[in-house]
């Protein structure tokens, strides 16, 4: 008889922790939820206090029962699924479906795989919090009302096979208000002065001082005006001040910044952050990676002083407590950190060395002392104005925890300059030598769009999601194709420079690319008009402070203060008639249309609207004698700001180019570019050709090299056995045969192959295939 059976979540963990626990443990993984409500009904009784209707999915079934045979087996039955809500109620479905007793169960919980924690655990096992599974429940019951009532309203409204979800459509929000305040935005020029002094260093050697004007001046002619003033000013230095400056360390690492700085610093998606963490984690390396807490365990804390004292001596060792300051910070137990503090390397995949190499220099320098800086600012006068320029530097006196870590920003201009400059002597009353002055025109920037990783500190900054829902919400919005993740291409612009030097003003133009963006988060037209749709129907479901206090009744549902049928009820009494009043709303056009125009030749009305297909633009109406006409947007095209010229431009093709071989050609455009159409065959054009002027000599030159290609790919054909060819490919010739593809060896001519040749290498090479052993995870041993 098996005495304990530990339960897990996934296998990883299963194999770390049986290293632990030794004879007499037996540890299963129960692959993360073993049922769930059913997939493809709502699966909630609303009349019975919205009693959510489970299932075991098929794929599970051979699981739950090899769990339930392991249960009957054993003496204690150990629910060691994560400690967060989620895996609370994984414990309690297993509790449920495996008919587990309440004598012989325990559930325990850690929050990282260490053998210390583990046997902790064993010790103080607990009961299931049934508080915490209700919070789980309310949260997917929620969820599922939502997206299954408002899904068919889309499909009806928008478009077919659309689905919507509550935090989901909130931060498609956030992306599509960013986008038209983006859009919206007028860039303001000014111009930014600074100067070039030349200064006596210690050794009386002349060297550089920089400054600048103490403000933006708004013209050119202003900034001209200035310069003409300095042709003849006199520099002074009026004031030196010098202060002691003190830097602290960030908090540990929640998993919100851990997803933001492993973005910033290596390039992660939130998603990959995740992925990797949860390696970390499983394999015993880090603490649990789903928290809200900046808080550190003593034994974390005297880990750190200890290693910090070997690594850098005493002098660096700054003990800290963080306080948590997220509302309802939920899994409050402890910041992500290293099990053990003395490990500043890993063994591991390149990935998860790097992740917690970020880990550990975080956590450390959380306990490292200040960082002691001399900031010195200097402000200089010019004769005849009350204009000053300043200069500042800085010296690092005592590095402190800089000499592990700096945090990063998702902009770093914001954070001012941070190379910080050494001045030279400078005194009070001391005239300056003036070099240049030069004023260079700037424009003010449009705010930034959002990345994965500044779109979940906005979301959490709003009370919304948790730290368990960013990472599938950020993923989700993008599998929807309601934001797509992509690069913007800057644009040139240009801007004016004044320079004065040995009193003259010479006055150039020179040109910037502005505005290029990589890797950001951008609505389709899709996700536009679904958001637009629900904010005009269901504004309550896309209000940040709805989203946000609905999380707070979670929070409260897991503290046992307020009971999750009790919210679910109110929500639904509210959202449902909504629902219905929807449905039944006529509209006098589809979500999204706009109407562009009409077309010159004909005069029908021409507009741009969400097809079954995606964005096309329509000539004519349903009303009209003849069929409407439908062309589909191009790719870097949006039905915000598409104009009727454009719009017409995409009826242009296909054009006519005239006969090759007695059959048409034509140049169409299709959804992977622009092709030339001849005899029932298509031939991409490529880029270097502009589909509008494309003759008809060149279009044939393509058809023929295109038919050249093909020739060569084919070398010999049977007419007996039609499903065999001998081909031509990248690598060489090979024998093509009922869809699989045979190497012909080099020292045969593919030509003289005759039919029972070709069939016999495909006998050899398929009996080779069956008889060679089976390599990998899953090979049967013998």
């Amino acid at each position: 008889m098996q005495k304990n059976l530990v339960i897990v979540e996934s296998p990883a963990k299963a194999k770390t922790i049986e290293k632990f626990l030794g004879k007499g443990y037996k540890v299963l993984s129960s692959y993360g939820h073993i049922r769930d409500l059913k997939k493809k009904e709502f699966s909630i009784d609303i009349a019975h206090d919205f009693k959510p209707d489970y299932e075991i999915p098929g794929e599970k079934k051979e699981l739950v029962k090899k769990l339930k045979e392991e249960a009957e087996k054993a003496d204690v039955v150990w629910l060691a699924s994560d400690e967060d809500r989620e895996g609370e109620a994984i414990a309690w479905h297993l509790y449920e479906v495996l008919q587990l007793k309440p004598e012989n169960t325990k559930r325990i919980v850690f929050h990282e795989i260490t053998k210390g924690a583990i046997l902790k655990a064993i010790e103080n096992p607990r009961n299931i919090d049934i508080n915490l599974v209700d919070a789980q429940q309310a949260r997917r019951v929620l969820d599922r009302i939502v997206g299954f009532e408002l899904s068919p309203v889309l499909w009806k409204k928008v478009k077919p096979a659309l689905s919507a979800g509550r935090v989901q459509s909130v931060a498609v929000r956030l992306i599509v208000e960013r986008e038209r305040e983006i859009q919206a935005f007028k860039s303001e020029a000014a111009y930014r002065i600074t100067a070039v002094f030349l200064v006596p260093d210690t050794d009386g050697k002349m060297v550089e001082l920089r400054a600048e004007l103490a403000r933006r001046i708004k013209t050119k002619e202003e900034a001209r005006k200035l310069l003409e003033a300095c042709k003849q000013a006199t520099f002074t230095i009026n004031d030196v001040s010098t202060r002691p400056l003190k830097k602290s360390p960030a908090a540990p690492f929640t998993t919100s910044t851990l997803q933001q700085e492993a973005a910033r610093k290596l390039g992660f998606t939130v998603a990959q952050t995740m992925m990797v963490a949860q390696h970390l984690y499983e394999s015993g390396q880090i603490t649990y990676m789903r928290t809200d807490s900046v808080n550190l365990s003593e034994l974390a804390i005297n880990g750190s002083k200890a290693a910090i004292a070997q690594l850098m001596g005493e002098r660096y060792v700054h003990p800290r407590h963080f306080a948590t300051k997220t509302k309802g910070a939920q899994e409050a137990h402890e910041a992500i950190r290293p099990t053990d503090m003395s490990n500043s390397k890993i063994e591991g995949s390149a990935q998860e060395k790097r992740l917690y190499d970020l880990i550990w220099k975080r956590t450390i320098a959380s306990q490292m002392a200040d960082a002691e800086l001399e900031k010195t600012t200097v402000t200089i006068s010019i004769s005849h104005s009350a204009d000053t320029f300043t200069a500042t530097g800085e010296v690092v006196k005592f590095d402190g925890f800089l000499r592990v870590y700096k945090e990063s920003y998702d902009d770093e201009n914001e954070q001012g300059d941070d190379e910080a400059r050494m001045l030279p002597p400078l005194k009070k009353g001391q005239n300056l030598q003036r070099q240049s002055i030069t004023a260079t025109e700037r424009f003010t920037q449009h705010p930034p769009r959002y990345t994965e990783a500044s779109l979940v500190r906005k979301l959490e900054e709003l009370g919304i999601g948790r730290p368990s829902t960013y990472a599938p919400t950020i993923s989700t919005i993008q599998q929807r194709e309601y934001v797509v993740k992509g690069d913007k291409p800057g644009e040139e612009r240009s801007y004016n420079i004044l320079t004065l030097k040995d009193n003259t003003i010479s006055d150039t133009d020179s040109t910037e690319i502005t505005g290029a963006e990589k890797s950001k988060l951008l609505p389709t037209d899709i996700g536009t008009v679904v958001n637009d749709f629900l904010l005009e129907y269901f504004p309550g479901i896309l209000d940040y402070n709805f989203t946000a206090n609905v999380e707070k009744q979670f929070d409260e549902i897991a503290e046992g203060e307020e009971q999750w049928t009790t919210i679910l009820k109110h929500f639904y009494t509210q959202f449902h008639p909504s629902v219905e009043n929807t449905l039944a709303t006529k509209s006098a056009h589809k979500a999204g249309e706009r109407i562009l125009g009409n077309e010159p030749k004909t005069g029908k009305q021409v507009s741009v609207k969400i097809g079954r297909f995606g964005p096309v633009v329509q000539i004519g109406t349903s009303e009209d004698d003849e069929k409407p006409r439908f062309a589909q947007l191009k790719k870097d095209m949006s039905i915000e700001t598409i104009t009727l010229e454009e719009a017409l431009d995409l009826f242009k093709l296909p054009r006519t180019l005239g006969e090759f071989e007695g059959k048409t050609v034509t140049i169409g455009n299709g959804r992977f570019g622009p092709y030339i159409y001849n005899n029932g065959k298509y031939t991409s054009l490529p880029k270097t050709y502009d589909p509008m002027s494309v003759t008809l000599e060149e279009a044939i030159d393509l058809i023929k090299e295109k038919e050249q290609a093909e020739a060569k790919k084919h070398i010999k054909k049977f007419e007996e056995e039609p499903e065999l060819e001998i081909m031509n490919g990248r690598y060489g010739p090979y024998i093509a045969y009922k869809g699989n593809n045979y190497k012909i060896p080099k020292d045969i001519v593919p030509e003289d192959l005759s039919l029972e040749s070709c069939l016999e290498l495909v006998k050899l090479q398929s009996d080779k295939e069956t008889t060679k052993p089976k390599k990998g995870r899953y090979a049967k041993k013998k």
